[in-house]
């Protein structure tokens, strides 16, 4: 094929998708999922809007979050249509745009509170953006892109075959698994709805069956087009976008698998000991452990005061957690240092997280609880540290349903819905806001898992419920 052919093919395929809506799928209410998930913003944060398209999202995180938006992408005319539509929408002071690579930015370390990239990441791929991508984010920054993957345990050979020409796709839990390996906090996950690429994919079909197949290059442009689009129909349970919210772990607080040594029991007994006004919490992980049925080896996570050796753990959000629906986990340091100096422990057990499995009208799925701090690192984000340990932890080991009775304001920023929403219901009565269930890794079903289970939660009998 000549120069000239293959720049005629890439005119006819822009002029296929100028003044589309989207040039992915997507919709408003999915960045609006994404964004709750990103947690506390600065009053006006800086976001780096990579492979923005004509900038819908660009536009929403402006209008929103009232963040000042600085929009990328390589095709200049996509960011004309975004400067005209900034403009008519009074927003031309807060979106910025840039024609650049997302590959290879100008932009000094630590320059935005916020990296989004919804359907582009794949034009440098998953693990160069996860890798390329985190210096560029301020202490306490967040990354959210969305990645296609696989959602069929065994995808047909069809659909192998064409994402293998194209970009070849992973499952979720392969990538939930390359994001911690390269040292991200996963913050939580949005399975893109069949909706969002209706939002897609409508009005790229309505424009294929308008084009004028005799112009230059529109036939190579609108075969690619309709193969794509055929795809979809005929294979679209086969795959699917993943919008991922990830954090770096800084290794402010270091978390760790809770070793079976009388040294570690003895520390976080303690723990639960000085979190909660009796010492119920403490006897409950003590009679969880003796559960062969409940206690899960790697499922028990303490995190240390600042300066303590070991596997550095992610750092979350300050609050105050809840265990088991009971008296909030306040937070502070075990030993003999001062109370409120956390650096006269430095290497103590301060915070533990604890999974145990339960069941869903007989299918397995995880309780967190109890989950305590000791009192005098309340508010330091040990208790969010530690809960996001030992949630990647279950997310490595392939669960997929954690299920927690706490404190309705704090949970759901690790991701945490109302249970109900699920069909998941307690033996008992709690307010509806106080029971959440995380589906781990996407949608259900995702890498061929059974569907979120529906129906009553038992516990292990040492709740006594």
């Amino acid at each position: 094929m000549t120069q000239h052919s293959e720049n005629a093919i890439t005119d006819a395929f822009f002029a296929l998708h100028h003044g589309l809506p989207r040039q992915g799928p997507g919709s408003d209410a999915t960045t609006r999922a994404l964004l709750a998930l990103a947690g506390e913003l600065p009053a006006r944060p800086r976001v780096l809007d990579l492979g923005c398209g004509p900038g819908r999202s660009a536009l929403l995180l402006a209008a929103e979050a009232g963040a000042v938006v600085t929009a990328v992408d390589l095709h200049e005319p996509f960011l004309a249509e975004l400067r005209a539509a900034a403009e008519a929408r009074g927003l031309a002071d807060s979106v910025r745009t840039v024609h650049a690579d997302m590959g290879d930015l100008p932009y000094p370390d630590g320059s935005f509170d916020v990296i989004w990239a919804e359907s582009s990441a794949y034009s440098i791929g998953f693990d160069t953006a996860l890798a390329s991508w985190r210096r560029l984010l301020a202490p306490g920054g967040t990354l959210v892109l969305t990645e296609c993957e696989w959602t069929a345990a065994e995808p047909s050979a069809e659909a192998r075959a064409f994402w293998d020409a194209h970009y070849p796709l992973r499952t979720a839990r392969r990538n939930t698994r390359a994001a911690l390996a390269a040292g991200y906090a996963v913050l939580g996950t949005v399975p893109q709805p069949e909706s969002d690429w209706d939002e897609y994919y409508g009005p790229l079909g309505d424009r294929a069956d308008a084009a004028d197949p005799g112009a230059p290059g529109m036939a190579e442009a609108l075969a690619a087009t309709r193969a794509e689009l055929a795809m979809r129909r005929d294979h679209g349970t086969e795959y699917g976008y993943t919008g991922y919210v990830l954090r770096p772990a800084d290794g402010a607080w270091r978390t760790r698998p809770e070793a079976m040594s009388g040294a570690d029991r003895a520390a976080v007994r303690a723990v639960h000991a000085a979190a909660f006004p009796t010492v119920a919490e403490a006897d409950l992980v003590d009679a969880l452990r003796e559960d062969p049925g409940a206690w899960l080896e790697g499922l028990s996570y303490v995190a240390e005061a600042p300066g303590a050796t070991g596997t550095t753990g992610a750092t979350g959000t300050t609050g105050t957690a809840n265990a088991t629906g009971a008296t909030g986990a306040t937070e502070a340091p075990v030993g003999t240092g001062s109370p409120g100096d956390p650096g006269d422990t430095a290497g103590e057990v301060v915070a533990h997280a604890l999974l145990t499995r339960c069941q869903v009208d007989g299918a397995p799925a995880l309780c967190l609880a109890p989950v305590a701090v000791h009192p005098a690192h309340q508010g330091t984000g040990a208790g969010s540290a530690v809960v996001r340990a030992v949630l990647h932890a279950a997310r490595a080991r392939g669960e997929q349903l954690v299920l927690v009775l706490g404190h309705p304001d704090y949970y759901p920023r690790f991701g945490f819905r109302p249970a109900s929403g699920y069909g998941i219901r307690p033996s008992f009565d709690v307010p509806d806001g106080a029971l959440m269930a995380l589906v781990l890794d996407g949608a259900p079903g995702t890498d061929g898992s059974a569907p979120v289970p529906r129906g009553t939660i038992t516990y292990p009998a040492a709740f006594g419920v």
